[in-house]
């Protein structure tokens, strides 16, 4: 299993509740059994989508994800649901969680409105320093998720790196950084020992 006590120990001194799973199986059971009998909103996340929670968590949950439901609509009323799941685009083993959005629906539910917020994140998110993180961030996770998306942006040519363009189909629109959890929301990551997401 990867080494996540640095990581985990800064982590809980920002505040944060921290659990750790060999498996993306395994976190998404421990989630299935924690969430229940309530509104969930889903940010848009490869990581979410690929542990299946969606369908997992709507057997016994109100569940919305713009993914899934009307975007405009979904992200909406995402926005008023007692839980919120997302993952990161790059976690620093000093304990900061870095997010690149362009809707903002997913970065502003990290930040309030919930009574609590999961961040589900596997070990490819993981780089050594803040700086690092944000790089991470701008030249990995980023330049595949337009590409992904299939944006007309430098980016997504080679998914190689951030341009820093101006392009209207621009997906990099806002970063947030939370050095702790947000005061009145808790807040909970869950580290996992596999490759999840971009």
């Amino acid at each position: 299993m990867a080494d996540f006590e640095m990581v985990k120990k800064n982590l809980e001194s920002r505040g944060f509740t921290v659990r750790t799973f060999p498996t993306g199986a395994e976190a998404a059971d421990y989630l299935n059994r924690e969430i229940d009998g309530v509104k969930v909103g889903f940010g848009g996340s490869m990581t979410l989508e690929a542990l299946g929670l969606y369908d997992r968590l709507g057997a016994h949950n109100q569940v919305v994800w713009h993914w899934k439901q009307e975007p405009g609509a979904a992200r909406v009323e995402a926005m008023a649901a007692d839980v919120y799941l997302t993952s990161a685009n790059g976690l620093a083993e000093t304990g900061e969680i870095v997010n690149i959005d362009g809707t903002g629906n997913r970065v502003a539910s990290t930040l309030f409105g919930h009574k609590k917020v999961y961040f589900v994140i596997g070990r490819n998110k993981l780089a050594p320093t803040y700086d690092e993180a944000l790089w991470r961030a701008r030249n990995i996770a980023s330049p595949r998720n337009a590409q992904r998306l299939g944006r007309k942006t430098p980016c997504a040519a080679k998914a190689d790196r951030c341009y820093d363009c101006k392009s209207p189909e621009r997906i990099c629109r806002g970063l947030t950084v939370l050095w702790g959890p947000m005061s009145g929301m808790e807040t909970e990551i869950l580290l996992v020992d596999e490759d999840l997401g971009l």
